[in-house]
């Protein structure tokens, strides 16, 4: 393969996960071309065919969305757009192009009422816009002839932009007591650990014909709740000199939100380990990583 077809193209370079795609260690060869909204709208699926046929990418990983879970519930129409057409424009222009396109997907695709882990296979039913507008953005992709990978990811968090690890750290410099919601469980995402995971798909499947396509499930091991998370993160927070917060469980009743959260956002990672050997590690050495960039290595 020339070195010009090893040019891959991601999206939402601002965001946590496009911030760590630029920052992993690429094979030889591969270079990386971040676009924001400020390069392409995600809204103008002329602007994104025109975006995919503008040079002989290797690979597209689609990892920009509209995130704003809540603001989704009367924000339809852009919801929609970006999250369900925006896949499927480039779902048109690397099937024409005869690339792999890696799509970036959600829990929340899934009804949250399994006493288990969510396996690739299980029925979707999303409570609301925004997971809605994901799965919209996954049939989009599943249904075209483009050769992909959809992997669906959950409560990711990092040292850059805005997340659950950064809001609790602010809030506890000027709070004693926090409540945080204990009904909700998942496994928290390290959104350098997503980026790897991506980054190895996506490089296989451009180089591989015969590499595994299909629907992946990636996020840290453990089973957790919110609440949990939190006690975790000023636990950690505190063993390098950070601040900390006593945390008060509450259920989600007591904090209503215009949209609804699965109650089980824990996901199976049985089909990415089986298609490409990869087995995430546990959540609270990934949490670790993040703070030593936040505040600093363990005193």
């Amino acid at each position: 393969m020339s070195e010009a077809a090893r040019h891959v193209l991601v999206t939402g370079a601002g965001g946590q996960l496009g911030t760590e795609l630029q920052h992993c260690a690429w094979p030889a060869g591969w270079q990386v071309t971040a676009v924001d909204v400020a390069d392409l709208d995600l809204r103008d699926t002329a602007a994104i065919l025109d975006m995919v046929a503008s040079r002989p990418w290797a690979a597209v990983i689609n990892g920009a969305a509209y995130t704003a879970v809540d603001k989704a519930e009367s924000d339809i129409v852009a919801a929609w757009a970006v999250n369900a057409m925006a896949p499927a424009a480039f779902a048109e222009g690397c099937a024409k192009a005869g690339i792999p396109l890696v799509q970036v997907s959600t829990d929340y695709v899934f009804a949250g009422d399994k006493a288990g882990a969510w396996e690739v296979d299980d029925p979707v039913a999303p409570l609301g816009v925004y997971g809605a507008s994901k799965l919209g953005g996954e049939l989009a992709v599943r249904t075209s002839r483009a050769r992909h990978a959809i992997v669906r990811t959950a409560w990711v968090v990092s040292a850059h932009g805005n997340n659950f690890v950064k809001t609790m750290l602010r809030v506890a410099e000027g709070r004693d007591r926090l409540t945080v919601v204990d009904d909700q469980r998942g496994s928290p995402t390290s959104a350098a650990d997503l980026a790897q995971a991506l980054m190895q798909i996506a490089v296989r499947l451009a180089d591989d014909v015969d590499a595994p396509t299909g629907t992946f499930h990636f996020s840290n091991a453990g089973d957790i709740s919110w609440a949990d998370f939190a006690i975790e993160i000023f636990r950690q927070s505190v063993s390098r000199g950070g601040p900390s917060a006593e945390v008060a469980r509450i259920p989600s009743s007591d904090y209503p939100t215009p949209a609804r959260r699965p109650a089980n956002s824990l996901l199976s990672h049985d089909a990415i380990h089986a298609a490409y050997g990869i087995t995430p590690r546990d959540w609270r050495e990934a949490l670790g990583d993040i703070l030593d960039e936040l505040i600093g290595a363990k005193k």
